[in-house]
């Protein structure tokens, strides 16, 4: 039975429907790709975690490693042993200095909690009470909002330790870490020596012969790796540079735990923007318990709005440039999604990376012309 062909309006609805059918194809198997990613890297976070942070660690000290070889005319291994002495003294240095202090600080906020819970909860009541919001705002915090929000803050440090104590309770997964990281500088020193054969001979070891496809593999593992390593280089030393801005600026304001905050701004700050709020609104929770008054208010967020406008005015362009080239909306949406979909912090910091090399693929074949985005990468 021979059946008439298509109109043009029935192929278009035709096309239409194969289309969508494909691109949910398409997503389904990126999104069930993710979730068995997520699933592989929380099964062996053990393993992976001392790997990435020696990864990591040897990005940050392979410049200074090259310095001291290139310009100073060291060997690599004996540049390696020097980074590693002068990195050693530095970690002494802040364990007799900065350490102390943030135990002194963290136990002092954990037993202090519970009373600034409180006292929190009391000093928005009354702000509420004097603002345009009236009395309804005031009744509707007192009687259900301010005791969960209050609850909340109470249950901040057992949930921290419960979180502990889920993930390193068992001696099992305890040791397994321990041994990681007792690795990680074992891991760092072999990634450093065998930095020059593993860039020049990493894509002999691919399982493809010799041919455009292996080319275009290759492309695509360079652009990952190189967004990694660009993103993690760099994203750290910003975080550091924010970290230790936003701690001096608290500490000239008068915040107590300003060292605190410092550390972990320098950790939270590796996230682009989701750190710089959580650390603004932890900040903001403590001038309120602590003096309650608008100047410190204006005090702690003209902190923020300096050391914002100095890393996206001063040292990020210089560290960062625009190599990752990510809207900062973008950088927020991926963020949430890696750590949904790839597992906790880990997966939200691979997320950032992982995105920009996606964008990087999209410029070769999809976007633009493969030597327009040659162009691109080069820039």
């Amino acid at each position: 039975m021979n059946f008439p062909p298509p109109s043009a309006k029935q192929a278009q609805v035709i096309w239409f429907s194969v289309t969508t059918l494909a691109v949910a194809v398409v997503l389904s198997a990126l999104g069930a790709t993710f979730w068995a990613l997520g699933s592989l890297i929380n099964a062996l976070a053990s393993l992976i975690v001392p790997l990435a942070v020696a990864g990591i660690i040897a990005c940050l000290l392979d410049p200074v490693v090259d310095f001291f070889q290139q310009r100073m005319n060291i060997p690599r291994v004996r540049a390696i042993l020097l980074v590693f002495f002068i990195g050693m003294a530095i970690v002494v240095l802040m364990l007799g200095t900065v350490v102390p202090e943030l135990v002194v600080q963290t136990n002092k906020l954990a037993a202090n909690l519970p009373d600034y819970s409180a006292k929190f909860r009391e000093q928005f009541s009354h702000w509420l009470k004097d603002s345009m919001l009236g009395q309804r705002a005031q009744e509707a915090w007192d009687q259900d909002i301010g005791l969960k929000v209050q609850q909340a803050l109470k249950d901040t440090v057992p949930f921290i330790k419960d979180w502990l104590i889920a993930h390193l309770g068992s001696f099992a997964v305890f040791m397994s870490y321990a041994v990681g990281l007792a690795l990680v500088p074992v891991y760092l020193f072999y990634f450093l020596l065998e930095k020059s054969g593993i860039q020049s001979n990493w894509s002999d070891y691919l399982p493809i012969r010799e041919s455009t496809a292996k080319q275009e593999l290759v492309f695509v593992l360079s652009a990952i790796n190189d967004c990694i390593v660009v993103f993690f280089r760099g994203q750290i030393l910003v975080s550091l540079c924010s970290g230790t801005l936003l701690g001096l600026g608290l500490l000239l304001c008068g915040i107590d735990y300003a060292v605190l905050l410092g550390a972990l701004a320098a950790v939270l700050c590796i996230l682009p923007y989701i750190g710089s709020i959580i650390t603004f609104v932890l900040a903001m929770v403590l001038a309120a318990v602590q003096y309650g008054d608008g100047r410190h208010f204006i005090q702690v967020a003209g902190v923020f709005l300096f050391v914002q406008l100095a890393e996206g005015l001063v040292y990020s362009p210089r560290i960062l440039g625009n190599r990752v080239g990510l809207h900062p909306l973008t950088i927020i949406i991926c963020v949430m999604i890696g750590t949904k979909l790839l597992g906790g912090i880990l997966g939200g910091l691979l997320a950032i990376p992982i995105t920009a090399a996606l964008r990087t693929i999209m410029f070769r074949y999809v976007w633009r012309k493969p030597a327009e985005a040659e162009k691109v990468i080069s820039s």
